[in-house]
């Protein structure tokens, strides 16, 4: 809608009226086409395929302008050139335990009245699907049988490309495509010992992770991901603990004493504990509780962008002394800011004015924990998401008490990454590792926390448990 906006401010359209039709469908069309091109993976060329995923449910005012820019982009590149895939929900009602198609049925019937026909149905379901409502799918949404592929419930979510394996839908997608000659069998003996290992995991390891937002946990989902990819490259099974950062405060003890009691027995029953990110001040004073009691008692601790933040903060409080001291989030009138505003940051305008995308972190102290996680590189390229930092002339101070400030940027002066002394494993980071980590390759500060909670660090990096800051 900007880029429309702007274009009509140039007089790009020449007076003519800015409709949804055909301005806003162009501009989307033109943003596929363009995004379809840019090589990926280290190749120089353009990708074979480009996957697009339209959210939303069929007939939702909010995607009817996508709808029609992908009837339009579907009818100009050809059959050959277009694949759509319906994504749609076969439900069993408990009394009669019948697969009900209608759903689907009717779901079909809108985006056909849209102009868009899809030549395969992905099915969710809890169990497989009957060979009589796969025949009754096909004659009502006009999709062949071959082409109605079942996700089913599994043991876990690595099943599911093997259970599409099965059902030859990579063999519908290549023929509707026409890229036969192209394409090879998929290569998934790595995925299928994956897939298979977890589900003989027999061990867990309990993970307490500290949040605002732990009603929902699809709020920490890619961090939920990144603890699953670190365990289980582990051989363990997470068990996270959802604590609400605000049981944890004292004024909780008074409101809500069994939910203050329950929290902070599940902090304490838990072999680490995790901060994530988040934005405003509530539960703050609970997260940094948390950060004192993994400190003092050599509980492994991650802390990540807030979490560093609260960890700088707790150190500040309890360990310098500065009572006052706070992140000016928090607080924009604290004697003691050992979190600021990054300067070139807007303090008036919230939107567009974050520190974001990849960026690149070098190492202060080659020797640190860190850095042989990662495999002793000079520097780690990770994605970013902040508009505070460490306020630098605090960090010697800080590193005087121990808290070793051992990443930084590119100026020396924006702390990325902190570790504490004599401590098993205590990391903060002012990066978002979790948007990077891969089922098969996960994030090295995630895999460090869960070798540490399991006791096992020394298998990856010969780091002493009583030391993190000097080899063995």
């Amino acid at each position: 809608f900007q880029s429309v906006i702007e274009k009509e401010r140039k007089g790009d359209y020449l007076g003519k009226t800015v409709q949804v039709v055909p301005h806003v469908t162009d501009e989307i069309k033109q943003w596929i086409q363009s995004v379809s091109s840019v090589p990926v993976d280290g190749q120089t060329r353009p990708a074979d395929v480009c996957v697009i995923e339209l959210g939303g449910t069929v007939g939702d005012i909010e995607s009817m302008p996508f709808i029609e820019a992908l009837r339009q982009l579907s009818f100009s590149l050809g059959k050959d050139n277009f694949c759509l895939i319906h994504v749609s929900l076969v439900p069993v009602l408990g009394v009669v335990g019948e697969q009900k198609t209608k759903p689907t049925q009717h779901s079909v019937r809108e985006l056909r009245a849209l102009g868009l026909t899809p030549d395969l149905l992905a099915c969710r379901s809890a169990q497989p699907l009957i060979g009589s409502a796969k025949e009754k799918l096909s004659q009502f949404c006009h999709v062949p049988v071959e082409n109605i592929l079942n996700i089913h419930d599994v043991p876990n979510i690595w099943h599911v490309p093997l259970i599409l394996r099965n059902q030859k839908a990579h063999e519908a997608i290549i023929k509707q495509l026409n890229l036969s000659r192209s394409a090879g069998p998929p290569e998934l003996r790595d995925w299928t010992l994956m897939a298979e290992s977890y589900d003989n995991l027999s061990t867990s390891v309990k993970i307490a992770l500290v949040g605002k937002y732990t009603n929902l946990s699809d709020s920490y989902l890619s961090v939920v991901k990144a603890l699953l990819h670190a365990s289980v490259a582990c051989s363990q099974k997470p068990s996270i603990q959802w604590v609400s950062a605000s049981d944890l405060e004292d004024a909780t003890a008074a409101s809500a004493p069994d939910a203050h009691t329950k929290a902070w027995e599940t902090l304490k029953g838990s072999s680490c504990i995790l901060i994530p990110g988040g934005f405003g001040d509530r539960g703050i004073s609970g997260m940094i509780l948390a950060a004192k009691y993994a400190r003092e008692n050599k509980v492994p601790y991650l802390g990540i962008c807030l979490g560093m933040q609260i960890s700088v903060i707790e150190m500040s409080r309890h360990v310098l002394g500065l009572g006052n001291a706070d992140s000016e989030e928090f607080n924009t009138d604290t004697p003691d800011c050992v979190v600021m505003y990054m300067p070139e940051v807007s303090k008036t305008h919230l939107g567009n004015t974050m520190r974001l995308g990849c960026r690149r972190t070098f190492f202060r102290k080659p020797d640190c924990l860190t850095s042989k996680l990662y495999g002793n590189p000079p520097h780690v390229d990770e994605r970013h998401r902040h508009r505070y930092e460490v306020n630098p002339s605090f960090v010697p101070m800080l590193e005087n008490a121990g808290l070793q400030f051992v990443g930084c940027d590119e100026s020396g002066n924006r702390m990325e990454i902190v570790e504490l002394q004599d401590h098993p494993f205590y990391i903060g980071v002012q990066f978002h590792p979790e948007f990077k980590s891969r089922p098969r390759k996960p994030s090295p500060p995630f895999t460090g926390l869960i070798l540490a909670a399991t006791e096992r660090m020394r298998t990856l990096t010969n780091v002493s448990n009583g030391d993190a800051g000097a080899s063995e």
